[in-house]
C-alpha cells in the first residue's frame, strides 16, 4: 500500500513538480537570507573572532559594540594588570585613520595597534612576510582583501589598478607606511581595509587624542574563571569587561536593536515562507481531493482510516524531503560560489535544521487539512459517480 501512495504521488506530474519546487523555493529563501543575515552579524565581531588569545576585553563602560571607539588613559593597563586573577594585560589599539596612496587618491582604513613584545592581537594567517617585520621602520600589514580592492592603485597612468602587495609604500596621517606582509582576516561589517602595526605606531598614524587607549586584552590565569574575573576587574577599575563570547554578543545585539538589518532580512525571511506554504499547500490539497475516490476504494477494500492516514503521511513525508534537500542543496552552492565575493554568507547548522523542521511543519499543516477529507470519505458518493 506504501508503494502504491507513492505511485499515486509521482504519477501526478505537474501536482508533484508544484508541491516539490514550491518547496525548494521556499527552502531557498528562509535559509539563503537567513545565511545572508548570519553572515553579517558575524562580520560585525570580526576583530574579536580574529584575536583569540585573550579571555576577556577590558574597555570604557560606555562602548556598546567593538566598533565604537572610546578611549581610556594610559595608566588603565597598569590598573588592570594589578587585579588578581590577571595572568597578563597588554594594550590594543583601533581606530579609523585615512590612507593617501601613491596616485593620490585617499582612503578610510581601520587601523590596529598591537603589542610589539607580545605581538597578542596580530592576524593569525599570514599569506606574505613575518608579524615580526612590525618593528621594522614604518611597518604596517594589510588585510588581503583591502589589499587587493580598494587600496589597489595604478602604478602607471596607462595601466589599470593593481593589488598593493610587500615592499609598497604610502602614507598615514602624512606619515611613511610601508607594507611588510599580507594577512587574511575575517571581512569587516564596512568592508573597510584593515591595516596592523605596533601599539606605539598605531597611536601616531591616529589623530591624537588625549584618551587613546581603546581596549586591554586580558588572560585569566587559570585560579578563577574569566566570567568572575570579568566581574572583579568591573569592580577594581571602574572599567566594563566582557568575555569573548559576551563581548560578541553584546555586539550582534547592538545591530540587532539599533538597526533596520534584522526587520529586513526578517520580512524576506517570512515572504518566502508564506508564499512557499501557500502554494505547497493548494498544490498537496489538490492532489489529495483529485485522488480521493482511490482512498475510497481502498476503504471499501478494508483498508482501515490509520492506514489512509500513513499513506498520506508518507506523501507529505517524501515531498517535503525532497524539496528541503533541492532548496538545501541550491543554497550550499550559493555559499560555495559566494566564498570569495563580498556577500557575507554563514550557512550554519541551525539554518539547516530550522529550514527542514519549517518545511515538515508545512506539509504537516496541509496534511491535516487533507485528513478531514479522508476521514469523512463518504463512499456511497463516490460509488454514484
Amino acid at each position: 500500500m506504501y508503494w502504491i501512495a507513492l505511485k499515486m504521488l509521482v504519477e501526478d506530474k505537474m501536482r508533484f513538480s508544484g508541491i516539490v519546487l514550491s518547496l525548494a523555493f521556499a527552502t531557498i529563501i528562509m535559509s539563503q537570507q537567513s545565511a545572508i543575515f548570519v553572515g553579517l552579524m558575524h562580520r560585525t565581531y570580526g576583530a574579536i573572532t580574529d584575536t583569540p588569545q585573550p579571555d576577556i576585553w577590558v574597555m570604557n563602560k560606555s562602548v556598546k559594540l567593538i566598533d565604537d571607539i572610546i578611549g581610556m588613559r594610559g595608566t588603565e593597563l597598569f590598573r588592570v594588570r594589578s587585579v588578581q586573577g590577571v595572568l597578563w594585560a597588554v594594550p590594543l589599539f583601533k581606530g579609523l585613520v585615512s590612507a593617501t596612496l601613491p596616485n593620490g587618491q585617499t582612503q578610510s582604513c581601520v587601523i590596529i595597534g598591537i603589542d610589539e613584545e607580545t605581538f597578542i592581537g596580530s592576524p593569525m594567517t599570514m599569506l606574505n612576510g613575518d608579524i615580526r617585520d612590525l618593528r621594522s621602520v614604518d611597518g604596517i600589514i594589510m588585510n588581503k582583501v583591502g589589499a587587493e580592492t580598494k587600496m589597489a592603485f595604478s602604478r602607471n597612468p596607462t595601466k589599470p589598478r593593481e593589488p598593493m602587495h610587500t615592499g609598497d609604500v604610502f602614507e598615514i596621517n602624512d606619515l611613511r607606511a610601508r607594507v611588510v606582509g599580507i594577512c587574511d582576516i575575517t571581512r569587516t561589517f564596512q568592508s573597510q581595509p584593515v591595516i596592523y602595526t605596533t601599539y606605539k605606531r598605531a597611536l601616531a598614524y591616529a589623530p591624537f587624542q588625549r584618551k587613546q587607549l581603546t581596549f586591554i586584552l586580558v588572560k585569566s590565569d587559570g585560579t578563577i574563571s574569566p566570567e568572575d574575573l570579568c566581574i572583579r576587574i568591573t569592580k577594581n577599575t571602574g572599567l566594563a569587561a566582557y568575555t569573548q563570547h559576551g563581548f560578541k554578543a553584546k555586539t550582534v545585539w547592538y545591530y540587532i536593536k539599533n538597526t533596520g538589518i534584522p526587520v529586513s532580512f526578517g520580512l524576506a525571511v517570512l515572504l518566502g515562507l508564506l508564499i512557499g506554504a501557500l502554494i505547497a499547500g493548494q498544490f498537496f490539497y489538490n492532489f489529495i481531493m483529485s485522488n480521493l475516490k482511490y482512498f475510497g476504494v481502498f476503504s471499501a477494500m478494508g483498508a482501515s482510516r490509520y492506514l489512509l492516514a500513513r499513506m498520506a503521511i508518507l506523501q507529505a513525508a517524501f515531498v517535503a524531503f525532497l524539496g528541503w534537500g533541492m532548496g538545501s542543496g541550491v543554497v550550499g552552492l550559493i555559499g560555495i560560489l559566494s566564498h570569495q565575493t563580498e556577500l557575507s554568507f554563514f550557512y550554519a547548522w541551525y539554518i539547516f535544521i530550522g529550514s527542514c523542521v519549517t518545511i515538515f511543519l508545512i506539509c504537516s499543516a496541509s496534511l491535516l487539512i487533507s485528513l478531514r477529507k479522508i476521514f469523512t470519505i463518504e463512499l456511497g458518493s463516490l460509488f454514484k459517480q
